[in-house]
């Protein structure tokens, strides 16, 4: 069994902010040149994630907007982890949207469904933030 790691570096502009990230999976992929087994991918910061959906701007403002009901950024002080920083509902928002994805390699591409996508989720921008990409199969 082979296996390949690789990580990818984000610092977005905005403190929220969603990347597709399925072409970079596909270059780390055809990079490790396995053709059959699994990809994980994982945000590894506590205020960011990675999950898969739709690639459709709509959704993504539905995202911001439900996300942000759920946990609103202000007033910082409805949270008592914000005596140390400003970020609770960033921790929030990622613990909603998911740490990681794992998604099946089948002849040498990424098994995803026809609209599926893979995307980084950003709640706590401005800084750069890493996500782990672990393939192995052979």
């Amino acid at each position: 069994m082979k296996h390949f790691r690789k990580e990818l570096w984000f610092e977005t502009r905005s403190r929220r902010e969603l990347i597709n990230i399925t072409p970079r999976l596909r270059d780390c992929l055809k990079e490790s040149g396995i053709r059959e087994g699994l990809l994980l991918c994982n945000a590894m910061h506590i205020t960011a994630s990675v999950f898969v959906n739709d690639d459709e701007p709509g959704l993504h403002h539905d995202f911001e907007v439900w996300l942000e009901g759920l946990a609103p950024e202000k007033p910082h002080s409805r949270y008592r982890h914000n005596g140390y920083e400003d970020n609770a509902d960033a921790h929030l928002k990622r613990t909603i949207m998911g740490r990681e994805v794992v998604v099946a390699i089948t002849g040498g591409e990424l098994d995803l469904g026809p609209w599926e996508q893979v995307f980084y989720g950003e709640f706590d921008g401005k800084r750069r933030k890493r996500v782990l990409v672990k393939i192995i199969g052979e």
